[in-house]
Parts: structure tokens; C-alpha cells; sequence
């Protein structure tokens, strides 16, 4: 029922919500959890733990962790930075590109928390870092062994979005979508488009790791009822790559920083089920950067740059804090 997530009218969302998605999907969300989950949980929460643990030992000043939806919860990590006497908090998103679905609802729903449970709190928020050298450089160090194996193909998959939220994200409400090429094209539109984002982070990928171009392509996932989302579509691709001769596949998954449902049960599953189906040998999921030392180092940095002298190898302190959320579609 969020409408930056569904953004249709109230009446449409209901609708939809209580007569197309629920007598379903839980069901089917349900089963495809159970074939991810560990004996310490969701691996998401587990991962996200872990790297708020490790960040944790390098700063003397207090960092929480939070989901958009559900737990640990936004409002529960707001309370316990504002009674450590937090009032100036750096909002670091695990969403490495923007969207209204992912990043906008998240530091939406931070500051509407926030106004109730500290309305002192200052917010400064971290932008997207899709094409950050750290992030590129943490996301090929954690690849490479995986590329260092040889592959005939790297499939890039991105969790999808309608093609009206990058249309409602257009500040100039005349650039998106209007061509084949216009994440091509220099806009001020790049700065909210997801699609543009998604691609430049795979122009940095690719220069950084030496791919050619004749060996890697970008998808889109994840989509949902039966509107137009971003194509190419993921789930179209791996059967078609396969039936055109790819035997040994890569894919990755760069929107995502930690390995969770859309990564390990519908690429690692599904996913791989379509392209061996189809007539491919080998399929490999990269996982995602996790628990990376560069990761960390490049979290690290992007921290200190709000907050200098707050590592814990320095001698000042500081009174802000890191919130780092995640939420995902479904």
C-alpha cells in the first residue's frame, strides 16, 4: 500500500493490493523464502547485521540498522539513536540508484519518523552512488574470482521498475523514454532515473573489469501485474541467451548490495532453471558484495566524508550516526 511503491490511486491500490496481489502472493512468497532461509534467518537481515557490526568497530559514534518495511523497523532504530543523543544523522541507503519504489520511499518514510520521534534531528542524506569508484571497485573485487573462471556471457540483472515511475521521476517531463537512446544523452533527468543510473553502472563495470562488449547485457527483474516495466526482461533473457548458443553464464546483480530473496531464489533458482532448460550447461549467480572488505572500506569512506574524525583510530567524536535501510519491492 505504499504509493511511491504502487503508485496508482487509493481506490486502484486497494484493488489491486486485496484482489490481485494477496490471494496469491503470500502463498507463493512464502515457498520461495523457505528455499533461502538460513537457521539464523533472512539472509538479508543476517548480512545487513553483520555489516553494520563490522562498520560499527571503525566509528566512535553509533550506527543502526533498519528495513523499510517490517524489522528491524525505522522507527525502532530512530529511538535508540536519539536516546544515545544523536540530533545530526547521515542517512546511508543500501540502494545504490535512486528510485521512488527503493530510495525515495525509504528517506521519505526516515524524515516522517523522524518528525515525530526527534523533530530536532538534523538528516543529511548519502546520493545514490551508482557509478562511486569505491562501490565499482568493491563490486569487481568481489566478482572476480567468478570472471577469472571464463564465461561465454555476463547477464546484468537490475530489479525492475513500471515504466511510469521513471516517466514520474523526470524533472523535465520530456527526456525519459522519449528514445531508444535517451540514457544516452546528457539530462538533467540522470539524476532521478533509474535507468540511466543502472546503465552507468555497468559502463563503469565493464571499463574497470576489461569485459567486451560483445560478451555482457543488462535486464530487468522482478516485475509485477502486467503493466510495462523496464525490458529487457530477465526472465525472457536467460531462456533466449541460452537458445542462441550461451552455455556458461554469469549473471550479477548490481541494485543489490547484499545477497536476498530476488538475487538467491529468482536468479539462483528460477533463473537458473530457464537458462539450463533452454539448453545452457553452467550458470553461476555472483553474489553480491556482502561482507567485502572493499565494501566495508567503501562504506567507510562515504561515512567519514560526512563525519571526519569519528574512525575509531582518531582522537575527536562526533554526535552523528549512520542509518542504513533497506527496503525491497514484495
Amino acid at each position: 500500500m505504499d504509493g511511491r511503491v504502487l503508485d496508482v490511486n487509493w481506490l486502484a491500490r486497494f484493488c489491486l493490493v486485496n484482489f490481485a496481489i494477496l490471494p496469491k502472493r503470500p502463498k507463493e512468497s512464502a515457498h520461495a523464502y523457505q528455499s533461502i532461509w538460513t537457521p539464523a534467518g533472512s539472509p538479508l537481515v543476517v548480512t545487513s547485521r553483520t555489516v553494520q557490526k563490522k562498520l560499527q568497530t571503525r566509528f566512535d559514534l553509533p550506527i543502526e540498522l533498519a528495513m523499510r518495511y517490517q524489522n528491524p523497523s525505522i522507527p525502532h532504530a530512530l529511538r535508540e539513536l536519539a536516546n544515545k543523543g544523536v540530533d545530526d544523522l547521515l542517512l546511508l541507503l543500501l540502494f545504490p540508484h535512486y528510485a521512488m519504489s527503493s530510495f525515495e520511499t525509504a528517506v521519505e518514510r526516515v524524515k516522517e519518523a523522524a518528525s515525530q520521534i526527534a523533530p530536532r534531528m538534523r538528516i543529511t542524506v548519502q546520493p545514490p552512488y551508482f557509478d562511486h569508484p569505491d562501490y565499482i571497485a568493491a563490486m569487481v573485487a568481489s566478482a572476480q574470482e567468478h570472471l577469472n573462471k571464463g564465461f561465454d556471457h555476463l547477464l546484468f540483472s537490475f530489479h525492475g521498475l513500471p515504466e511510469r515511475q521513471i516517466r514520474k521521476s523526470d524533472p523535465t517531463g520530456c527526456h525519459c523514454l522519449t528514445a531508444p537512446n535517451c540514457c544516452e544523452v546528457a539530462s538533467p533527468a540522470h539524476a532521478t532515473c533509474y535507468r540511466a543510473q543502472a546503465f552507468k553502472t555497468v559502463a563503469a563495470f565493464v571499463q574497470k573489469a576489461g569485459i567486451p562488449k560483445e560478451k555482457y547485457s543488462v535486464s530487468f527483474q522482478s516485475r509485477l501485474l502486467n503493466d510495462p516495466w523496464l525490458k529487457p526482461y530477465t526472465d525472457f533473457e536467460l531462456p533466449r541467451l541460452a537458445r542462441e548458443g550461451v552455455k556458461k553464464m554469469l549473471v550479477l546483480s548490481p541494485a543489490f548490495v547484499a545477497d536476498c530473496l530476488e538475487t538467491l531464489e529468482e536468479i539462483g533458482i528460477r533463473g537458473r532453471d530457464l537458462f539450463l532448460q533452454a539448453g545452457g550447461t553452467e550458470f553461476a549467480l555472483i553474489p553480491c558484495m556482502n561482507e567485502h572488505p572493499l565494501w566495508l572500506d567503501a562504506l567507510e569512506k562515504m561515512i567519514s566524508r560526512f563525519a571526519p574524525g569519528t574512525l575509531t583510530n582518531g582522537t575527536a567524536t562526533t554526535k552523528n550516526a549512520k542509518l542504513e535501510t533497506e527496503a525491497r519491492v514484495g
